[in-house]
């Protein structure tokens, strides 16, 4: 069986735009959302339940919010493999849930590089939780569904419409694709901006 249904949702983006009607096939499909800071804000303006990170971790965003997602909790969630016992065995002992579906919008980097931000500001937007969730997500393609940036939101809603939560092997193996793709091109700006200042 290379379909896997989506029931929990890691939703951690800087841009809302876009992500409205996202949340809205998901929600209509019976996922449950779980966020972060200004994304779980967002979500629960539009009505929508949606579980807190910190509730899940027991520990609150820190370092003024460089520290929000990186967690055993979190990346155990996305990182686990349904179909190995002993990683079911350990994420039950720890009390590790099962994450279906990342939703990631990195910080904007070349955008406030290209603003000529100072320095300071440039490497705050170095996204580390967003980019770690994104290679997470895209490494365990197996189990789950990786959408990098808003540029995929569109292609997730139409699989929604055509099929319901429920993606193929070969539709997560395209979004972790996509993923290796954003997280490749993101890291060079970082590269070639830290090799030129």
């Amino acid at each position: 069986m290379d379909q896997k249904t989506i029931k929990t949702a890691l939703i951690s983006v800087f841009h809302k735009d876009g992500l409205d009607e996202l949340l809205q096939q998901l929600n209509a499909a019976g996922v449950k959302f779980l966020s972060t800071g200004g994304t779980h804000a967002f979500i629960e303006s539009l009505g929508y339940d949606c579980q807190k990170v910190e509730d899940v971790t027991t520990y609150p965003s820190i370092l003024g919010g460089r520290v929000k997602t990186l967690h055993p909790k979190i990346f155990g969630g996305i990182l686990g493999r349904r179909e190995l016992d002993s990683d079911q065995q350990q994420m039950a002992e720890y009390a590790i849930p099962e994450i279906d579906l990342v939703v990631v919008d990195l910080y904007p980097f070349e955008q406030t590089v290209a603003s000529g931000a100072s320095a300071a500001d440039i490497i705050e937007k170095i996204d580390i939780g967003g980019i770690s969730l994104i290679r997470a997500g895209a490494k365990n393609f197996n189990d789950v569904v990786i959408i990098p940036s808003k540029d995929q939101y569109a292609q997730l809603v139409d699989i929604i419409k055509a099929q319901g939560a429920v993606t193929t092997l070969a539709q997560r193996r395209q979004f972790a694709t996509a993923a290796f793709g954003v997280s490749s091109h993101y890291d060079t700006a970082i590269h070639d901006w830290f090799s030129k200042s």
